[in-house]
């Protein structure tokens, strides 16, 4: 399974792609702190934790249709987290009051016919990465060195592969213990620092960070 974070309003949802069954798996807290329009994920998360129980009482199948992931949070570590696809969330969301009922739902469509797209011709991936980018203001230079940086990423991730190294906390250790060495920090006091909670730190960073987060995975492999 991918783990592939999506914007919604400028609000990252954790989001995975099961290849086997070509469906996604959302984080139902992180639907759930877009509907209720909760700044604060502990008190999104207590909310879901409420209505989890009511629905159990009340033998919904919503809460049986769940499943539970690994998934990073804001501190950097993998956590037990209730995921659901595309159907199950969109059942939630029909039943909830919110006002961003109708546009998640909107949401929730164009990204499962994205996903289409982009199993058809990958490169539309990166052309809406791109764009993504774009928006939010970042310089073609920027946006150069950060595809060049996921590149070199994906490479180290093969590399690890190979030699068996394949557990998502063992992934997460490397990738610190890189990470301190060029910046002398964790990811997770480099999130703080920032002020990121749920954000990609990699799409915060700026252009000097984003060239020694490449070339440290390099360095990495030649030591």
């Amino acid at each position: 399974m991918k783990i592939i974070p999506a914007l919604f309003e400028q609000h990252e949802i954790r989001r995975v792609y099961d290849e086997k069954t070509a469906a996604w798996f959302f984080s139902v807290v992180d639907i759930v702190q877009v509907l209720t329009q909760q700044p604060d994920y502990k008190a999104a998360q207590n909310y879901w934790k409420v209505l989890k129980h009511r629905l159990n009482k009340e033998g919904s199948e919503f809460v049986t249709n769940c499943n539970q992931l690994k998934l990073e949070a804001a501190d950097g570590k993998s956590y037990l987290t209730d995921v659901a696809n595309a159907e199950t969330v969109l059942r939630l969301v029909q039943s909830a009051p919110s006002p961003k009922a109708e546009p998640i739902k909107l949401w929730l469509a164009k990204v499962g016919y994205e996903r289409m797209q982009e199993m058809a011709d990958p490169a539309l991936s990166l052309d809406r990465a791109r764009a993504n980018w774009q928006q939010h203001g970042r310089s073609d230079k920027w946006i150069q060195q950060r595809m060049t940086g996921q590149e070199t990423r994906n490479k180290l991730t093969d590399y690890w592969a190979t030699h068996e190294i394949r557990k998502e906390d063992e992934y997460a250790i490397l990738t610190n213990l890189i990470h301190q060495g060029w910046s002398g920090v964790s990811v997770k006091t480099h999130q703080k620092i920032k002020g990121l909670k749920t954000q990609n730190l990699r799409d915060h960073m700026s252009e000097a960070e984003l060239i020694f987060t490449a070339l440290a995975p390099l360095d990495n492999r030649l030591n």
